[in-house]
C-alpha cells in the first residue's frame, strides 16, 4: 500500500494532499513547485515557460532551489490572505489539449521517476507585464498523466483536499512507527533482542547488525542475498467504524467544510460534477441547476462499487500469486536442470575422451594381431565349409534312401518338409560363400578426418518435441442446455509444447464405453442431440507430431429432466407460418402442410401439449411424431416416416401410413388442448385431449429418433407449450367405436 500514499512528485508521503481533476493526488507544496503561469498577451509564443514578473533576489548563498522556494512562499502568502496572493497562485500553463512536455527545456524527474515542470524563474531586469497585456491564465499539469487543469481565481486552493488520503497517511505513519519499534533480532543471545536493522529476504530472518555480521555475512552462500530494511506492517491506532478511517461529529474529527463556504459542511453528492456540495452550493451556486443526491446514499452506493470491483482486482491478485508461485518454482526448476545438463555434458565428453583412449590401444594392438585374426578367420572359413558340406552330403544321402521308398502315403508326409530343407540347403551355396573372407594382404589405413569433423561439430541437438501435458478442463464455462453439453478447456499455464489439437471424448450416457464426438483445434465444442435426463462424462487429451498427451479428469454432465422446445422453422414447409418465438403455427394454404420441433427423441419419457387456438369449419389437425425426412405437403400420417392422430370436431383416428385405426368419439374446438406422450422406454404413443386419454395408446413397438410434428391447414393455429411433466395419473380412456 506504500506506493499509493506516495507523492508522485517527491516520492515521500503525501503532505496535505489535493485532488487534480483527473482524479490524481499531489502534495500542496509540490503543487506549488510544478504549477507554471503565462500571461495572455505571451500565450501565441511557442511553448516556453514565463515567469508573471521578476523574482525575488535569491538570498545570498541560494542553491538552484531559490526559485522553487520563491514560489512556494508566494503561494504561502497568497493562503495567508495577502493582497497579491490570489494572483500568486494562478499560474499559468498551456491548454488542456497540450500538456507542453514535448516542447519544454526544463525538466526535471521527481524520485518516483515521474517527469515534472519546476517554475522558472524570469530572467534577471525582466519588467514587470505591461498593464495592457491582460491578466495571466493559470494551469497545473498532472504528473502522471499529464492532463493539464486550469485555474481559476482561488488558485491552488480551488482544489479539493483529499482528508481521507490524508487520514489514511497518518494512520500508516503511525502504525509503521510502531511495528519499526517492535521488529527485534530473530538470533540474538541477548535479553531482550536488539532492534532489527535488516531482513534477508531469502532466509525471511531478521538480523540487527551485530548478529547480521557474525550469522549472514555477504560472502559466500549469502553473497547473493538480498538485505532490506525491516519490515513495516502499519496499523489503526483505535480503529473508526465509519469505513473511511474517520469518526464522526461525535469522534473528534472536525467534518470537512465546503471549499466555497466555510461555515458550511457537505450535506449532498453533485453527480453532473462528481464532487460534495454543500446546502449554499445548491441555493446560490453553481451547482443549483445539477442533478443531485443524498451524501450517504451515494457514499453507500460508490462504497458498494469499489468493493464489488475490489472483488475483481482481488481475484486476478490471487492468480497473479499463484503465477508468482509457479515462476519461482520455474526458477528453481531451471537452476537444477542446468546443474543436471552441466553433469550430463561433462560426463558425455568424459566418455568420449576414455573412448578415444581405449581406440588407440585396440588400434595400437590390432597391427599386432593382424596376422592371428586373419588366420583365425580363415581356419573358421574352412571349419564352416566343412560343416556345411557335411551336413549337404547327409541330406543328400538321406533324400535319395527317401526317393528309392515305395511307400506313397509316407513320402508325402515328410515331403513337404524335406523339399523346404533341399531349398535352404542349396540357398546356403550362395555367390561368394566360396570365396575367401581375408586377403593375404594387410591393409591397414586409420582415417581421423571424419572423427576429427565430428569433434568440431559436436553441439546440442535440438530438445526432441514432447508430447503435449494433460489438459485443464474449465468447468466455469462447462455447461448444459436442455439435450446439449458445452465442454471448454485450456492448456496448463508454461507448457512449452506444441499443441496440434483436440480429442473430446464422450460416452453415452449410460455408463458406456467413451467414443470421439470432437477432433480439432478449437478450446471449446457443444454436443447437440444428446438423451433428455442423461449423466455423461466427458474427457479430453491434446495431441501433437509426437503423440497424444494423456486424459484430462473426467467431468460428469446432466441433461436436463424434460425438453424444452419449439418449432423449427428451418424445416417447416414454406406454407407454415410461425409466430410467438416459434411457439405458434399456422398456415397460408387449405391443403395439409407438416412442421416439426427442433427436439429429438431416442430415450425416456416426454411430454408436450398442443393448445387449439383458433378452428374454423371443422378441418382435421394431426398431431404426433416423425423422422426428420417426413413427407411435408400431405397430412401427418399418411406415409411411412410419420405416427399421428387426427381428428375433427366430433372424433379421431390413429395414422401410419395412410391406415387408420381406432376410431374414438370426442373432438377438439378452439380452447382445446392436445397432449402426445411419448414414452419410449415402453416404446409406445399415447394421445389426450383436455387431460382425457384420447382411445388406448396409439401405437406400440416404435424405435428409432423421432421428433414432435404437427399438420395443418389455414383454418386451424396451434401454440405449442413445452417442458411440462409427464402426467402421473391419467382418466379412463374413451372405448373406441368400430
Amino acid at each position: 500500500m506504500e506506493e499509493e500514499l506516495k507523492c508522485p512528485v517527491c516520492g515521500s508521503l503525501f503532505r496535505e494532499p489535493i485532488i487534480l481533476p483527473c482524479s490524481h493526488n499531489v502534495c500542496l507544496p509540490c503543487a506549488r513547485t510544478i504549477a507554471v503561469q503565462t500571461p495572455e498577451s505571451e500565450q501565441h509564443l511557442p511553448p516556453l515557460l514565463h515567469s508573471r514578473g521578476p523574482a525575488p533576489p535569491p538570498a545570498p548563498g541560494a542553491g538552484p532551489g531559490a526559485a522553487a522556494g520563491s514560489a512556494a512562499c508566494l503561494d504561502s502568502e497568497s493562503a495567508a490572505g495577502g493582497g497579491g496572493g490570489d494572483h500568486a497562485d494562478k499560474l499559468s500553463l498551456h491548454s488542456e489539449t497540450d500538456s507542453g512536455y514535448g516542447s519544454y527545456t526544463p525538466s526535471l524527474k521527481s524520485p518516483n521517476g515521474v517527469r515534472v515542470l519546476p517554475l522558472v524563474p524570469a530572467p534577471p531586469g525582466a519588467a514587470a507585464a505591461p498593464r495592457g497585456a491582460g491578466p495571466a491564465s493559470s494551469s497545473l499539469t498532472c504528473p502522471q498523466c499529464h492532463r493539464s487543469a486550469s485555474l481559476d481565481q482561488r488558485g491552488l486552493r480551488g482544489f479539493q483536499r483529499n482528508r481521507l488520503l490524508e487520514a489514511i497517511v497518518q494512520r500508516y505513519q503511525q502504525g509503521r512507527a510502531a511495528a519499526a519499534a517492535a521488529a527485534k533480532c530473530q538470533l540474538c543471545d541477548r535479553s531482550p533482542p536488539e532492534p532489527a536493522a535488516v531482513l534477508c529476504e531469502q532466509c525471511e530472518v531478521l538480523y540487527c547488525s551485530a548478529c547480521q555480521l557474525r550469522c549472514h555475512p555477504a560472502r559466500g552462500p549469502f553473497a547473493k542475498h538480498r538485505l532490506a530494511p525491516p519490515p513495516a506492517h502499519p496499523a489503526a491506532p483505535g480503529g473508526g467504524g465509519d469505513g473511511g478511517g474517520g469518526k464522526g461529529a461525535g469522534g473528534g474529527r472536525k467534518l470537512p467544510t465546503c471549499a466555497e463556504h466555510d461555515l458550511e459542511n457537505y450535506s449532498m453528492y453533485c453527480v453532473s460534477c462528481r464532487s460534495p456540495v454543500c446546502y449554499q452550493c445548491l441555493e446560490e451556486g453553481k451547482h443549483s441547476k445539477h442533478d443531485v443526491k443524498a451524501l450517504g446514499a451515494m457514499w453507500k452506493q460508490h462504497k458498494a462499487q469499489l468493493s464489488q470491483a475490489l472483488n475483481g482486482v482481488s481475484d486476478k491478485a490471487k492468480e497473479a500469486k499463484e503465477f508468482l508461485v509457479q515462476l519461482k518454482n520455474l526458477l528453481q526448476q531451471i537452476q537444477e536442470n542446468g546443474l543436471d545438463y552441466e553433469a550430463c555434458l561433462v560426463a558425455q565428453c568424459d566418455a568420449l575422451v576414455d573412448a578415444l583412449t581405449r581406440q588407440k590401444a585396440k588400434l595400437l594392438t590390432k597391427v599386432t594381431k593382424e596376422r592371428e585374426h586373419k588366420l583365425k578367420v580363415v581356419w573358421d572359413q574352412i571349419n564352416h565349409c566343412t560343416l556345411k558340406l557335411r551336413q549337404s552330403t547327409g541330406l543328400m544321402e538321406y533324400c535319395l534312401e527317401v526317393i528309392k521308398e515305395n511307400d506313397p502315403s509316407g513320402f508325402l508326409q515328410i515331403s513337404d518338409a524335406l523339399i523346404k530343407r533341399v531349398q535352404v540347403s542349396q540357398e546356403q551355396w550362395v555367390k561368394g560363400a566360396l570365396e575367401p573372407k581375408v586377403s593375404a594382404e594387410f591393409d591397414l589405413t586409420l582415417d581421423s578426418e571424419p572423427l576429427l569433423q565430428s569433434i568440431h561439430q559436436l553441439d546440442f541437438i535440438q530438445m526432441k518435441c514432447r508430447v503435449p501435458p494433460v489438459p485443464l478442463l474449465q468447468l466455469e464455462k462447462c455447461c448444459t442446455r436442455n439435450n446439449s453439453v458445452t465442454l471448454a478447456w485450456r492448456m496448463p499455464p508454461l507448457s512449452h509444447n506444441p499443441v496440434e489439437g483436440y480429442i473430446l471424448e464422450l460416452d453415452d450416457g449410460d455408463g458406456g464405453q467413451f467414443r470421439e464426438v470432437y477432433v480439432g483445434k478449437e478450446t471449446l465444442c457443444t454436443i447437440d442431440g444428446l438423451h433428455f435426463n442423461s449423466t455423461y462424462n466427458a474427457r479430453v487429451k491434446a495431441f501433437n507430431s509426437s503423440g497424444v498427451g494423456p486424459y484430462s479428469k473426467t467431468v460428469i454432465l446432466q441433461t436436463s429432466d424434460v425438453a424444452w422446445f419449439t418449432f423449427d422453422p428451418s424445416s417447416a414447409h414454406r406454407d407454415i407460418v410461425l409466430s410467438n418465438d416459434n411457439q405458434t403455427a399456422t398456415c397460408n394454404s387449405y391443403d395439409d402442410r407438416v412442421v416439426l420441433g427442433t427436439a429429438a427423441f431416442s430415450k425416456g419419457v416426454h411430454y408436450w401439449e398442443l393448445h387449439v387456438d383458433r378452428y374454423d369449419n371443422h378441418p382435421d389437425p394431426a398431431f404426433g411424431i416423425a423422422r426428420i425426412n417426413v413427407v411435408k405437403d400431405m397430412m401427418l400420417g399418411k406415409d411411412d416416416k410419420a405416427w399421428a392422430m387426427y381428428v375433427d370436431n366430433n372424433r379421431s383416428w390413429f395414422m401410419h401410413c395412410n391406415s387408420h385405426t381406432n376410431r374414438t368419439e370426442g373432438g377438439v374446438s378452439k380452447g382445446a388442448t392436445v397432449g402426445v406422450l411419448l414414452d419410449l422406454n415402453k416404446h409406445n404413443l399415447t394421445f389426450y385431449i383436455n387431460g382425457q386419454q384420447q382411445g388406448p395408446p396409439a401405437f406400440e413397438n416404435i424405435e428409432g429418433v423421432f421428433m414432435p410434428a404437427l399438420s395443418l391447414n389455414r383454418n386451424v393455429q396451434v401454440t405449442l407449450h413445452t417442458g411440462l411433466e409427464v402426467p402421473q395419473s391419467v382418466k379412463q380412456p374413451k372405448l373406441p367405436n368400430n
